[in-house]
């Protein structure tokens, strides 16, 4: 009886995406902070938007400075009503 060969398993790798690092956040920059933002109204991850971890955190503030003042919905759909 001849004995199953293992299949070797394949190691699938993304290219690495980067931000820009001179791409400032700024909550009045809608059409930005739109780009980082579901449809469904999260703020995306760092590991997909390929932010550094200080883009990251001021990403994150701007988001919430800009839902704060009316300038993005919290909720998705909300400029419809």
């Amino acid at each position: 009886m001849a004995v199953p060969v293992a299949k070797k398993k394949r190691r699938f790798s993304r290219p690495k995406r980067t931000l820009d690092p001179r791409i400032s956040f700024d909550y009045k920059d809608t059409a930005l902070l739109r780009r980082f933002v579901t449809e469904h109204g999260r703020i995306v991850p760092r590991r997909i938007s390929g932010a550094s971890t200080q883009q990251q955190r001021e990403l994150t503030i701007a988001v919430k400075r800009a839902r704060l003042c009316a300038l993005l919905p919290y909720v998705p759909g909300a400029e419809s009503r």
